[in-house]
C-alpha cells in the first residue's frame, strides 16, 4: 500500500494494549476501599491486584511483526507529553451501578495528562491501528461479572484514599492466557517527555 511507513502485517497475533502501572499505596488503597464489596459479591471475577492498571490504549491484536513498530510508536508518543499527577478519586461500576459488569476504581485527570496521553498514543499509531473515539475515562478494573450485579446506593458513595502518585512512564503490555486467568507481560516502557 502506498505511503505505508509500518512494517507490512504478518505473523502470529499479539494482544496489546498500552498501560499505566499504580504503585503499592494506590493498590492498598483500592483494596480497602473494595474489601467489603468483596466479600458481599463473591461470585464477581476479582482481578488479582498484581494485574491492576490504567488502560490509556487498547492496540488489539497485532501480527508478531508490527510489535517492534508498535513499540516505536508508544515511545514516541510518551515522549511528546509531560510526566503528571494523578490521584485515586473514587468508585464505580461499567455500565452503571444497577446493571454493573465492571467494578473499578476512578482516577482524577483534572489536568488532563492522562487524557493528553490517550491522544498522543492515538495519533502515533493512527497510521497503522485506528482509534474507536470513544470518552477515556481513566480507571483501574477491580473486577468483572457476566451476569449484571445490582449494586446498593452506597457502593459509589464508599470512600476511597486520595492517594496521588507522579506518572512518568508508560508500558506496551502483551495479554496471555494463563490457565483461567491472563497474566500481562510487560514488553516495551517509554519514559514521559522523552
Amino acid at each position: 500500500m502506498p505511503g505505508r511507513r509500518g512494517p507490512v502485517p504478518s505473523g502470529s497475533p499479539r494482544r496489546l494494549f498500552v498501560a499505566i502501572g499504580v504503585p503499592p499505596s494506590v493498590r492498598a488503597a483500592v483494596e480497602d476501599a473494595f474489601a467489603p464489596w468483596r466479600e458481599a459479591f463473591p461470585a464477581a471475577r476479582w482481578v488479582p491486584p498484581a494485574n491492576w492498571h490504567v488502560t490509556v490504549r487498547f492496540v488489539g491484536s497485532v501480527p508478531t511483526t508490527m510489535v517492534g513498530w508498535v513499540g516505536a510508536a508508544v515511545g514516541e508518543a510518551a515522549a511528546g507529553v509531560v510526566p503528571f499527577r494523578a490521584r485515586l478519586s473514587a468508585i464505580g461500576a461499567f455500565p452503571s451501578p444497577r446493571r454493573a459488569k465492571v467494578l473499578w476504581a476512578g482516577l482524577d485527570d483534572r489536568a488532563g495528562g492522562m487524557a493528553e496521553l490517550a491522544r498522543a498514543l492515538d495519533a502515533s499509531l493512527a497510521q497503522e491501528l485506528p482509534s474507536r473515539p470513544r470518552a477515556f475515562r481513566p480507571h483501574l478494573t477491580v473486577a468483572r461479572s457476566d451476569a449484571p450485579l445490582a449494586m446498593p446506593p452506597s457502593f459509589t458513595a464508599t470512600p476511597v484514599a486520595p492517594v496521588d502518585f507522579r506518572v512518568d512512564r508508560v508500558v506496551l503490555f502483551e495479554s496471555l492466557a494463563a490457565g483461567p486467568s491472563v497474566r500481562y507481560e510487560p514488553l516495551v516502557t517509554a519514559s514521559l517527555g522523552g
